[in-house]
Order: C-alpha cells, then structure tokens, then sequence
C-alpha cells in the first residue's frame, strides 16, 4: 500500500481502524462498574445476603473447633465469602442479557471494540465485584469474632476464592446469552443456591456418603475446595479437575452462545 492509500484510508469513514488494546479503556470499565452498582437488587443479594448468612450461623456450637490453620468458624467464613463472590461475578456477567435486550450489545458490535476487550471488561467488572462481595463478608467475620487464622492464611484464601470467582463470572455470561433478560437472574440466584447445597458450601457433607459423590460432580465443588485448601492444607486432585472441567464447560458456552449472537450483525 502506497503512502496516498494509507492518508486516504486514514480519513476514509468505510475504513474499520481498530483503536490500541481493542478498545478497553478505563472510562468503559468506570461506566459498567457504576452501572452495575446502581442495581439495588444486585447489591442486597450479592453483598449483604452472604454477610447476613454469616451471622445467621453464628450461633451454632461448635465453631472454635480447629480446623487446619484455623478453626471451624474460619472455614465458615471462607465459604460465605466464595459464596457472595461467586453470585456477584454471576450477576455481572449475566448482565449481557439486559445489554442484549436493550440493543446495548448490538451498538457494541458495531463500534471498533474487539470480543477480546469486552470479554475483558466483564472479566474485570466481575473481579471487581466479587472483591466487594469478599470483603464485605470478612468484615462481617471481624466483626463476628469468631474465625481464627493466620494473617498470612487469610489474605491467600481471600485471593485465592477471588481467581476462583472467575468460574462464575463465565457461568453468568453463559446464561445472560442462553436466556431472555428477566430470567437471567430467576435462574442464577435458586441455581446457585441449590449448588451450594449440593458443593459441600452451606453444609458439611460426610465425605464417602452417597450425598458426597453426587456433590463431587456439582460445580461449586471444586472450586470450594480450592478456596478453602489454604486454610484446611489439603487441596485434593478431584477437587482442581472439577473446578477446571466446569471452568471449561462455562467458557465454552459463553464463548459459543456469543459467537452466534456476534453472527447476526
């Protein structure tokens, strides 16, 4: 190409210039974190709904027992906080679905930005928030009193049950694409609660028990285990290939669900 076809293009408005990094920028980052904020609904049974669970369990018996590199209560905490994270790093992704419905999407594609930035921008926003959700509940867990670890140990679950939210933030991208947008959330709220039940999250299962192999296949299994390996020390095979497989099975739908979406424009 001559140096008068690259000026000409350059001014030329046919011509598709893809700006630097795809298009991410912080003033999108900004516009989508406020945005996301700004639903009350969202905030109540992604931040407090998890901090309140906390305190709902702070009567039972039991929870100075050691855990460990900590105690009972410790490991409670951990589990809320995945929790709160995992349903938070939902919500935002499935915010797709409310952009899909209001033609946002649509406008989206037909600007400069690349699926790699946007991809990213939802990956941000939803670390974002699951880092809210995280310290909200360990700050309930200050203020409760009762879990006992290591500073160390505590900052390395927290960070660690932050990566892991990343599994949940793909399975709300997913459904945002799959269902119209007033169901996106009907679905991801009772959805992840009952996983939560069946992962080993809300209640203790008696490993080798038939209610322990059905969990060991859910998939908030694994990704439990893994947030809470820094504090009880063991961090079994089974529960990382969970954690993966279902980490795949969730990006692999998002990603399929949108390139049909992207083919439409």
């Amino acid at each position: 190409m001559t140096t008068t076809e690259q000026q000409t293009d350059a001014f030329d408005p046919d011509v598709r210039r893809v700006p630097p990094r795809g298009g991410f920028n912080a003033t999108m980052l900004g516009i989508e974190l406020h945005r996301t904020l700004r639903n009350r609904r969202t905030i109540i049974f992604t931040l407090v709904f998890p901090a309140a669970m906390l305190f709902a369990f702070g009567g039972r018996s039991g929870w100075d027992e050691s855990v460990g590199r900590g105690n009972v209560a410790a490991y409670v905490l951990i589990s809320m906080a995945f929790y709160g994270a995992a349903l938070t790093a939902a919500a935002a992704g499935a915010m797709v679905a409310v952009e899909r419905a209001q033609g946002w999407s649509r406008q989206l594609r037909l600007t400069p930005l690349s699926p790699a930035a946007y991809i990213l921008t939802k990956a941000i926003l939803a670390l974002t928030l699951g880092a809210l959700a995280i310290v909200v509940v360990n700050i309930a867990g200050v203020a409760q009193g009762k879990a006992s670890m290591e500073a160390g140990v505590w900052v390395a679950s927290a960070l660690l049950t932050l990566a892991c939210t990343l599994v949940f933030a793909a399975l709300g991208v997913f459904v945002g694409y799959l269902v119209p947008s007033e169901n996106a959330m009907q679905i991801l709220g009772p959805g992840l609660a009952l996983f939560a039940f069946l992962g080993n999250v809300f209640i203790p299962i008696t490993q080798g028990t038939l209610m322990w192999n059905i969990a060991a296949f859910t998939p908030m299994f694994g990704v439990a285990e893994v947030s809470r390996s820094v504090l009880t020390g063991d961090l079994p095979w089974y529960a990382v290939a969970n954690a993966v497989v279902w980490l795949a099975i969730f990006v692999a739908g998002a990603a399929w669900r949108m390139s049909r979406d992207t083919a439409r424009v």
